[in-house]
This record gives structure tokens, C-alpha cells and sequence, in this order.
């Protein structure tokens, strides 16, 4: 008997991906029962349903290798085991990128899209140092938390993967299409939906599980009540996958749903070095301190120079500091983050502040 060639055994296992009723389920238990999707199409399928389906795998298979992307079969090999653990691992998977990133340990970072600026600095610098030690910040590539770890994962020069809710190839939010590009020409970016497929209903919790599959542990910074982050922790949860959470001001609705992981069981982090711990990766090789920052953390020079004279002339705390420089709320914190991430100030847990060495 000739041996299929590997397009065939491609064409036929994601065929078998498209049979009428071949869900997640079904798919999984036919590789289990035949040994391949490919086997399993080719004992399970017949008839018109078997041809419509061999004709629409030919043409994703073309569609998809025409976009430079590559497709993942449940059983084959490339496809990541932590999904496996899923009570529904994805049938296929379509990435664009870099695969050899699932290989490597991957460390989820999720929070609310509305984040505040510290937020995002804190998803940011954490990434990086993440990064640094050799891990692979996993997320949603959303506005707010997730976006701020990509960025930050890919400026220490380190691997991310963005898992979407539609295809691959589609930038979700549009407005995100940049970070899009770059996380496919520097990482990865995944999806359980075929190329070309728009995000609809109920797309984003499917996308959260593989988050979770994919992540361990997973980390949550800023998630209100209903976030979707707090979904993506129940799921990694579930799959007893390690969930730690950074606290927040018990008055802020956005710390609500991250304070409550914590008051549930979640793991505490404190600093960069508690996350670095709980992901089980070495310490990076400079401190977060001196990272570069994020581009929503720019400010007028202005307010830079107001901060650095207020404590040159005596201002040794960060109220003193507030008051002397009569800056607004926002403009103040966001100065007061830059000058400590470039060294020229120094601000210690007690809210003292003092000139940095820079």
C-alpha cells in the first residue's frame, strides 16, 4: 500500500476536522481510536460528506500557505501536550510565527482591557523580566493588560504568543495591527479558527481555555468583576495549572475580580522577583528598573523637570512631591514612573523619594 503523501495526511486529517458533527470530541476520539486524524478520515468518512470536506481542506490548506502559516493537527507532531489536558483540546490550530515557542515554558499574563497606566507598567516590565529569564509571555493580544505584556515580552527581546478569537491572520482589536505584525515577524501568533475567520459569538471564552491550556502559571493583573480574565484563571484553575494574581486598592473596580483570586487561594505577587519565582525561570540579567518604558507611559519633559527641581530643593516624599509640583493627577504619576524606570529617581516601598545615579 503507497504511503500517503504529507499533503495527503494533512488534507485528509483536517478534512476530518470538517466532517458534519466531528467536533473537538469526536475528532479527539477518532486520533485515539485510528491513531491519526488522517487514518481516521479515511476509515470513519464516505460519500458526498467525505468529498465536500476533502475539497474545503484543499482550499484552506492553500488559503493558509499562502499567508506563510502553518497548521497543527491534534495528534501530530508540533502540537502542544499541555492542550491535551483540555477536556476539548482544539481539533487544528493555525499559527503564524514562530512555533518552536510552544516548546519552551510559557507564562500567561492577563488582565482588563481598561487598565490603568500602572497596570499596564506593571504587565510590562513583568513581561520583560519574564522574557529575559527565558519564558514565553503567553495572552490575548486585547487592549490594556495583554497588549502591554506583549510589548514588553518583545522589547526584552524575549518570545511571546498571542492566542486570537478569530483567525490568525485577522488583527483583533483592528487597531492592534501593528502588534499583530510584529508578534508574527518576532513570536507567535495562534488560533483554534481557520484563517480568514472573523471573531464571533462565544469565540473569546474558547480562545481563553487555550490561554489557560497553554499557560503555567498564568498571572492576572488588574480584573474587575466580570473580566474576562477571571473566565481564562477558572479554566486554568480547572486544569490545576498554578494561578497568581497582583494585588490592588480594595476601592478600585478594577482590582475587584484579581483581589478576589487572591482572597480564594491565588498565589501572591509582590514584585517581579514573586512572579519569576512562582514561574520557575531564573532571575533577568538587568533590573526591571531599567527597562524601557511602554509608549503610554511618554510625558512633557516639562513634568520631568518640575519633579526632578521639587527634589533637588527638599521634597523627600512622594506627598511633598505631589503638592510641590502642582502637576496633574495623571501627569504626575506617569513622570513620576518614567524618571524611576530611567534612574533618575529613587522611591522605596516607604514612599520616600530621593535622586537616582542616572
Amino acid at each position: 500500500m503507497t504511503r500517503p503523501s504529507d499533503h495527503g495526511i494533512l488534507r485528509d486529517g483536517l478534512a476530518f476536522s470538517l466532517l458534519p458533527r466531528t467536533g473537538p470530541a469526536a475528532f479527539r476520539a477518532g486520533v485515539e481510536r485510528c491513531g491519526s486524524a488522517a487514518a481516521a478520515f479515511r476509515e470513519l468518512a464516505s460519500g458526498s460528506d467525505a468529498s465536500v470536506a476533502e475539497c474545503a481542506a484543499d482550499e484552506l490548506i492553500a488559503r493558509t500557505r499562502a499567508l506563510g502559516a502553518a497548521i497543527v493537527l491534534l495528534g501530530e507532531r508540533g502540537y502542544p501536550g499541555s492542550l491535551l489536558e483540555l477536556p476539548q483540546p482544539p481539533s487544528r490550530l493555525f499559527a503564524l510565527g514562530s512555533l518552536s515557542l510552544l516548546e519552551r515554558r510559557c507564562v500567561g499574563i492577563v488582565g482588563t482591557r481598561h487598565s490603568s497606566t500602572d497596570g499596564e507598567r506593571v504587565a510590562y516590565q513583568m513581561a520583560g523580566a519574564l522574557a529575559r529569564a527565558g519564558a514565553v509571555v503567553v495572552s490575548g493580544m486585547a487592549f490594556g493588560i495583554d497588549s502591554a505584556a506583549h510589548r514588553g515580552a518583545l522589547d526584552a527581546g524575549g518570545g511571546t504568543i498571542a492566542v486570537l478569537g478569530g483567525g490568525a491572520d485577522i488583527p483583533y482589536p483592528p487597531s492592534h495591527a501593528a502588534l499583530h505584525q510584529r508578534i508574527i515577524r518576532e513570536g507567535l501568533v495562534l488560533s483554534e479558527a481557520a484563517i480568514g475567520t472573523r471573531p464571533g459569538k462565544g469565540a473569546f471564552p474558547k480562545r481563553n481555555r487555550i490561554i489557560a491550556g497553554l499557560s503555567e502559571p498564568l498571572i492576572v493583573i488588574e480584573a474587575g468583576a466580570r473580566s474576562g480574565a477571571l473566565i481564562t484563571s477558572q479554566q486554568a484553575l480547572e486544569l490545576g495549572r498554578t494561578v497568581a494574581a497582583v494585588p490592588g486598592p480594595i476601592d478600585s473596580p478594577r482590582h475587584v475580580g484579581s483581589n478576589r483570586l487572591l482572597a480564594d487561594g491565588a498565589m501572591f505577587i509582590g514584585s517581579i522577583d514573586d512572579a519569576l519565582s512562582i514561574a520557575g525561570v531564573g532571575a533577568p540579567a538587568k533590573t526591571v528598573e531599567r527597562i524601557t518604558a511602554p509608549e503610554v507611559l511618554t510625558v512633557d519633559d516639562r513634568a520631568h523637570a518640575k519633579i526632578l527641581h521639587a527634589v533637588r530643593t527638599g521634597a523627600t516624599d512622594i506627598e511633598d512631591l505631589a503638592r510641590s509640583t502642582s502637576l496633574a493627577p495623571r501627569d504626575f504619576a506617569n513622570a513620576l514612573v518614567m524618571l524611576e524606570l530611567r534612574g533618575q529617581l529613587v522611591i522605596t516601598d516607604g514612599a520616600t523619594v530621593s535622586l537616582g545615579s542616572s
